[in-house]
């Protein structure tokens, strides 16, 4: 089948890296793996961050501008190279869909969303508008999955049972696969090019470097590092962004115990994950965190806070350690435990290693999409 596919909050060819944009692109991989035939159908990005009712009535406008000169095409095109599904990915009050809805309902065509949550307290407030697109276009939907289970709660006043999945975030595992048989090869050359210690463990943290939550998280991951100072370790920092100024200053006392390697593209990342010890991220309001999974799929064990979709990923003393989120002094007891027990951390990159395999391969998300699109094709057609 064809599917025409959406991002409104970021295209996954967008040029600056994200989580959001990995699975973007992980979702066109995982239908593309399936059979189905996938396009970009637009990049519009209609993110609000500030609630501006004049912003939202402007990306509404250029919305239903663009779903129409959209439709139009379609229906000029022959039959066979018209779309039979509308996919959006990430759709919430901030980063509405002006565009699927309306063009689904033009060529009556199933309106299917991935990642989207519901905020009712919006309402009335200054992303009204957005919000209400976002409600009507979920009540449109002919399928919701989400990726994040503490979504599901308000969304099920909008969107009937029968309509609404609930999958995994998930990845090829086998990139990451192979960083780990490359560990000590990847290690050593890290070392080297970052003046590291090989005899002494390695933390990592990977995240964007921008105000809001992710520089709060890494505040927090500063002040429960601090805390445990007398231990041996390296912090290993991926990323960069608006706010790296605020992010190395957070980092300032710990001289070159904390390393900045800046932004990595996915092969790289992986090759980092490969080489380090444990994953340390507090995840301040993280929808799941993609970076989790990675580390994970790497061989990684990973302390992370609870928030969101986190304890969905990280399986509790098993593949890691998920903590109450905020709490820096359960976050620096964790990474204590941890590298007094280097026996258990082994075990965890191990069980982590597994898991990630088996829970969040690649053809497994595959084969779910597949039977979730079929069916609401089948059902419109029907």
């Amino acid at each position: 089948m064809r599917v025409a596919f959406y991002a409104p909050l970021k295209p996954p060819d967008h040029p600056v890296p994200s989580g959001d944009r990995r699975m973007a692109g992980l979702l066109m991989q995982a239908l593309r793996q399936a059979g189905h035939e996938v396009a970009l159908a637009a990049r519009l990005r209609s993110r609000d961050p500030a609630g501006d009712p004049e912003r939202q009535a402007r990306l509404h406008a250029l919305g239903d501008r663009l779903a129409a000169r959209l439709a139009r095409r379609y229906r000029a095109a022959p039959a066979a190279a018209r779309p039979d599904a509308w996919f959006t990915y990430h759709l919430y009050y901030k980063a509405p869909d002006w565009i699927g809805p309306a063009v689904a309902r033009a060529l009556a065509i199933p309106y299917l969303v991935a990642e989207a949550s519901h905020a009712p307290k919006r309402a009335g407030g200054p992303w009204h508008a957005s919000h209400a697109a976002t409600e009507a276009a979920l009540r449109q939907a002919a399928a919701v999955i989400g990726l994040n289970p503490r979504d599901s709660a308000c969304l099920r006043p909008l969107v009937p049972a029968d309509r609404l999945y609930l999958m995994k975030p998930f990845l090829d595992p086998a990139p990451y696969r192979a960083a780990h048989a490359a560990r000590a090869g990847h290690r050593a050359e890290i070392a080297a090019a970052h003046a590291l210690p090989l005899d002494t463990p390695w933390l990592l943290a990977a995240a964007m470097m921008r105000a809001g939550d992710k520089l709060a998280s890494y505040r927090l991951l500063a002040r429960a590092l601090g805390t445990i100072e007398e231990r041996p370790w390296h912090l290993l920092i991926l990323g960069d962004g608006p706010a790296r100024a605020e992010v190395a200053a957070a980092f300032a006392g710990f001289g070159d115990r904390a390393v900045f390697a800046g932004a990595q593209p996915p092969d790289r990342l992986a090759a980092f994950c490969a080489a380090a010890d444990l994953m340390v991220w507090p995840a301040i309001n993280e929808a799941y965190g993609m970076a989790l999974l990675e580390a994970q799929a790497s061989g990684l064990p990973v302390i992370a806070g609870d928030s969101g979709g986190v304890s969905a990923i990280v399986a509790e003393g098993v593949t890691g350690r998920v903590v109450p989120a905020g709490d820096a002094a359960a976050f620096a007891g964790a990474v204590a435990a941890l590298l007094d027990a280097p026996d258990a951390l082994a075990a965890m990159g191990t069980a982590a290693l597994d898991k990630t395999a088996r829970e969040h391969g690649l053809a497994g998300a595959a084969d779910f999409l597949d039977g979730v699109l079929r069916r609401a094709v089948a059902e419109k057609a029907a």
